[in-house]
C-alpha cells in the first residue's frame, strides 16, 4: 500500500474530514437548511422556484392507502424511479426501465411484479431507508434516460455529475460511473468510478476506483480520457443557482444529463464526501480559500459560474 504523510497532503491542499466538518460545513451551513436538502421532495419544490429542472414528479405517496393508486399510475408507464424522500447514499431507490408483460424490469434486468413494488413503498413509508429510521414519504419520478454520450461509459446505472458548490461558486466536479462493484449505483464508496472534470471545459482529467487510479472502466472497458460533458456551462450555472434556493454555503450538487430534457438536478447533499479530490488529483482547500478571499463576491449564478471556469481550470 502506498502511504503519504499528512504534511504532504496539506501541501497539496487536500481538505480532510475534520476541517471540512468544522471550517466549512459547521461554519457555512445553517442547521435550519438541512431538512430542505435531506428531503428530496422538499428539494424539488425549493429549486423549482429558481428554474432548476428536476425529473418530473409522477406521484407522492404519504399514506398506506395511497399505494393502491400507484398500481394505476404504473400501468401506463414504461419506466420510472421510486425514491424515499429522506434516503441517502442511493438506499431504497428502485429504478424501473421497462415492462415484460405484467412484470416490471429493473435496471439490473431483474423482473418484479407490482406487489413487490407495493411492498417496497410500504417499507419506505415505515422509514426503512430514512436517515434516522423515522417514517418517510415515497416519491415516484419520471425515468431519467442518460444522454448516450455518457450512458455508454456506465454499467447498469445512470452516470451523474457531482459539483461541490461553496458560497454559490462551483469549486470542483467529477463524473460518477456505476460498476458491477457498486451494484449499478454511482456511489464511490461502493465501487463506482470517479472521473475528475476540468471546471473550465467539462472534460475528463483523472479517474479512480476505490481511490486507485484507473484508465479504463472495469466493466465497459472504455477509456476514461477525453470524456466531454454536454451543456457544461448550463450545468455549472444550475449548480450555482442551488445556493440561492437553499442558502447552504457548502454542498454537493448532483446532476444528470437527460437525453431528452438536458441537465437535471437529482439531489443535494449538505455533507458531500471528499473522494472528489482523489478523482481530480488536487485538493479543495486552495479553491475554497480563493472564494473566501474575494472582496467583491459575484451576485448572479452566471457570474459565479464564469468565475469558476476562469479561475479553477485544471488543465
Amino acid at each position: 500500500m502506498d502511504w503519504i504523510s499528512p504534511r504532504a497532503l496539506n501541501r497539496l491542499g487536500m481538505l480532510n474530514m475534520n476541517r471540512r466538518n468544522v471550517d466549512y460545513i459547521a461554519r457555512y451551513n445553517e442547521r435550519s437548511s438541512y431538512p430542505l436538502v435531506d428531503n428530496k421532495l422538499k428539494t424539488k419544490l425549493a429549486v423549482a422556484e429558481y428554474d432548476v429542472k428536476t425529473p418530473k414528479l409522477l406521484q407522492v405517496v404519504k399514506q398506506q392507502h395511497e399505494i393502491s393508486r400507484f398500481r394505476e399510475i404504473a400501468e401506463g408507464l414504461a419506466g420510472f424511479a421510486i425514491k424515499p424522500a429522506k434516503g441517502s447514499g442511493g438506499k431504497g431507490i428502485t429504478v424501473i426501465t421497462g415492462r415484460d408483460g405484467d412484470s416490471f424490469v429493473k435496471a439490473s434486468g431483474a423482473r418484479v411484479g407490482a406487489s413487490v413494488l407495493e411492498r417496497h413503498l410500504t417499507n419506505i413509508l415505515a422509514g426503512l431507508y430514512s436517515l434516522a429510521g423515522t417514517p418517510d414519504v415515497a416519491i415516484v419520478e419520471d425515468l431519467v434516460e442518460s444522454a448516450p454520450s455518457l450512458a455508454r461509459y456506465s454499467h447498469q446505472g445512470v452516470p451523474d455529475i457531482r459539483i461541490i458548490v461553496f458560497q454559490g461558486y462551483p469549486v470542483m466536479a467529477m463524473l460518477r460511473l456505476a460498476t458491477t462493484d457498486s451494484d449499478g449505483k454511482a456511489n464511490l464508496h461502493q465501487g463506482a468510478v470517479g472521473v475528475g472534470l476540468d471546471l473550465c471545459t467539462g472534460k475528463s482529467l483523472n479517474a479512480v476506483q476505490f481511490n486507485r487510479p484507473i484508465k479504463l472502466h472495469p466493466d465497459t472497458g472504455l477509456p476514461l480520457e477525453n470524456i466531454q460533458i454536454e451543456a457544461w456551462d448550463e450545468m455549472l450555472e444550475m449548480a450555482s443557482r442551488c445556493f440561492e434556493a437553499t442558502g447552504l454555503g457548502y454542498m454537493g450538487v448532483d446532476l444528470v444529463v437527460d437525453a431528452q430534457h438536458g441537465p437535471q438536478l437529482l439531489e443535494l447533499n449538505a455533507r458531500p464526501g471528499l473522494a472528489i479530490q482523489m478523482a481530480n488529483g488536487r485538493g479543495l482547500l486552495p479553491r475554497l480559500r480563493a472564494v473566501e478571499r474575494l472582496k467583491r463576491p459575484h451576485f448572479t449564478p452566471r457570474e459565479r459560474a464564469n468565475y469558476a471556469m476562469k479561475n479553477f481550470a485544471s488543465l
